[in-house]
């Protein structure tokens, strides 16, 4: 199916009233992602371009940068989590989850909700079998985590044209790749929907640091802007703002204190449901409209 084909047009304005229970106006989710970089393949990103071009094979500096965030950068953003006590979704490679068992434990002690991100970080469509990766994601964090995943975000929001309806026949409740709304919707499977939770490119560190290249005060900046209007937005009907950060982005000591900002400010906030991505799934599911 094209894209369009998996959901029809909707103005949020004209839909059914979205209301979170206890008084909530809107619902904040963060999300982390942890990454396995595989030595012997093209590094995802670049912190430095190899001196001579190309893509050289070991790429020691931009292997070390991604590294530098799952040894250090990940314990200083799990600091923020737990000061401000905050749930998280962990967007982790099927891989990363051996890779980083500390990690991996940090998270399961926590009760940090587990999500699919691939085996492997690469595009799927560079995946042999996307179907086995998928199967082999979810097996290895109910390996960990005792059940299978219930969200799926594909790397660098990356997806076949078959990708939901894989997802779907494997037992996924939800996707995050599709980021057009600030409401959960319904994407049509070739079985049943499935559900599309609000990510966010905005709000996302490789979009601010690594691409447009500000400044590190642009991640607070940028995320307080968009609390704003989408709690404004949120007036009269529910809305969903993710957040979204790599421990080897914002994990760096010179970013770190620009996000736990974010979270000195809108913590305070008595009618801002923090959630994660299942819990904004099974509300959705019990007040939202119907599946197609």
């Amino acid at each position: 199916m094209l894209p369009n084909e998996r959901l029809s047009y909707s103005a949020i304005s004209q839909r059914p009233k979205l209301k979170l229970p206890d008084g909530k106006r809107m619902a904040v989710w963060v999300i982390v992602n942890v990454e396995e970089w595989d030595a012997k393949q093209t590094m995802p990103r670049t912190v430095l371009t190899p001196p001579a071009g190309g893509a050289p094979m070991p790429d020691i500096p931009n292997w070390c940068w991604h590294e530098y965030g799952n040894r250090v950068g990940f314990w200083r953003i799990l600091k923020v989590f737990d000061d401000y006590k905050l749930p998280a979704a962990l967007a982790i490679n099927g891989s990363a989850i051996a890779a980083y068992p500390a990690i991996t434990e940090a998270a399961v002690a926590r009760n940090w909700e587990f999500m699919g991100h691939g085996f492997t970080q690469r595009n799927m469509q560079k995946v042999e079998d996307e179907r086995e990766d998928i199967r082999k994601t979810n097996a290895a964090i109910a390996k960990v985590t005792g059940k299978p995943p219930r969200g799926w975000l594909g790397p660098g929001l990356t997806e076949t044209w078959e990708t939901p309806d894989i997802l779907k026949e494997e037992g996924y409740d939800y996707v995050c790749d599709w980021v057009l709304d600030d409401q959960p919707v319904w994407l049509k499977t070739r079985t049943e929907p499935i559900v599309n939770i609000p990510y966010t490119q905005e709000c996302n560190d490789v979009a601010m640091m690594l691409i447009q290249h500000h400044k590190a005060s642009e991640y607070y900046e940028r995320a307080i802007d968009q609390f704003e209007q989408i709690y404004e937005d949120a007036e009269d009907s529910a809305r969903v703002m993710a957040i979204v950060l790599h421990p080897y982005i914002m994990g760096a000591p010179h970013r770190l204190k620009y996000f736990r900002k974010i979270f000195e400010q809108i913590r305070s906030k008595p009618d801002v449901a923090f959630m994660t991505g299942g819990e904004i799934y099974d509300w959705f599911i019990a007040t939202g409209p119907k599946a197609p």
